[in-house]
């Protein structure tokens, strides 16, 4: 498909520090289509809580007029910080005032996307949404795209926050689109419930850093840390990751190095893995500096946890490991079962320690190449252009 004007709307800001879904397919949907990426609005208590953050200050000079608030990224790709505030509604129960105000929410969301829109002249042959269930429940109305999708690639409502109002609201926008995309099996099969155009159109993986990285004997980053090495790349989260499996195996395997890269949120910074001398936590770093740490793990592993946020999640990271053609080995979930000729997968600790023993020893070549090219067959041009196709079929929009 190309020639459509693309209006994205969702839960992450193009600034974002961490991988975006969203970002990567607005960048694809670019490379032949009109695409407005639109910013999540600044609310009245993220004002009030982080007034002096650098995005909030930026949002505010946009709002007050100080500031345009549209930026050009390529030809066909802008992305728009909004000139309105909305207002937090997210605490009052469901009922008429919520409802209310978020339609009043909508509608000035609306209001700002319409005046960029015009000013480009912008049609609404199509709107994306990336999960944003509350701000963005009205636009399809307001907006009258000729197709409206969305976007689920997360159990939203295994969150407090998002189950409250979501456990009701995400089944009916749901409903009102003309098509749904998840990223995996089991979260397609969630959206089917409720709209039977509802299909997995799979995962794209953005190997840029990849493609640059160089093997480096002079510039190691792990000479200090003795073989072997099992290691894991990414935010260190109690939400995803299971904290006892982590330190089940260090224990049970002195002989064995556990290397963490990546920021850690409280449960893991007030974690008793910090006492285990096996357990290494090397910090953030920066994206450019990640493959050089999983070139030098022996075993990269991915010790997630089982709960209804992770069990439809696709395991991005995963992908960044067999890239690089590394023995993997992750927790069995439904996501992780088209990767079971690539992973090795695991249900427990005892699972884990027997998987990294096994893979330690391995010395397959032709593995290493089908891994690589497994992962490499994860793009972001494979997976937007199954979207182009069930787009097609459904309602094929024109120039």
């Amino acid at each position: 498909m190309e020639n459509l004007d693309i209006i994205i709307v969702g839960q992450q800001g193009w600034d974002t520090k961490i991988g975006s879904n969203c970002k990567d397919i607005a960048v694809e949907f670019s490379a032949s289509n009109r695409v407005l990426y639109v910013n999540p609005s600044l609310d009245r208590i993220t004002k009030w809580r982080y007034g002096k953050n650098k995005e909030v200050i930026e949002k505010l000079k946009v709002i007050s007029g100080k500031k345009n608030g549209l930026e050009k990224i390529n030809e066909r790709l802008y992305v728009l910080n909004c000139d309105s505030i909305l207002e937090s509604i997210n605490w009052l129960p469901p009922g008429r005032i919520y409802n209310y105000l978020n339609r009043l929410n909508n509608e000035r969301l609306f209001k700002a996307i319409k005046k960029v829109t015009e000013n480009l002249s912008f049609k609404s042959d199509v709107l994306f949404n990336d999960s944003d269930m509350f701000r963005s429940f009205f636009l399809k109305d307001l907006l009258k795209p000729k197709l409206s999708i969305y976007y689920s690639r997360d159990n939203m409502l295994a969150t407090d926050y998002y189950r409250k109002h979501g456990a009701y609201m995400e089944p009916e926008i749901i409903a009102q689109s003309d098509l749904c995309f998840t990223n995996s099996a089991y979260l397609e099969s969630y959206c089917r419930k409720y709209n039977p155009r509802s299909y997995n159109v799979g995962q794209g993986c953005d190997f840029t850093v990849f493609d640059r990285f160089v093997s480096s004997e002079e510039e190691k980053k792990l000479a200090h840390i003795p073989h072997p090495r099992i290691g894991y790349v990414g935010v260190l989260t109690s939400a995803r990751l299971d904290i006892s499996l982590i330190g089940n195996i260090a224990v049970s395997r002195p002989d064995w190095n556990i290397v963490l890269v990546g920021p850690e949120d409280a449960s893991f910074q007030e974690s008793s893995l910090h006492q285990i001398p096996n357990v290494h936590f090397l910090g953030a770093r920066p994206v450019d500096e990640l493959p050089a740490f999983i070139d030098e793990f022996d075993v990269c592993f991915n010790p997630q946890a089982v709960n209804e946020l992770t069990i439809g999640n696709y395991p991005r990271k995963i992908d960044e490991y067999l890239a690089l053609g590394k023995p993997t080995i992750a927790t069995r979930t439904d996501a992780m079962e088209p990767f079971a000729d690539y992973v090795d997968l695991a249900e427990d600790a005892k699972g884990y320690s027997n998987g990294i023993e096994k893979l330690l020893k391995e010395k397959d070549r032709v593995l290493t190449d089908k891994r690589k090219a497994f992962a490499r067959s994860h793009t972001w041009k494979n997976s937007v252009g199954t979207m182009y196709r069930f787009m097609n079929k459904v309602n094929p929009v024109g120039p």
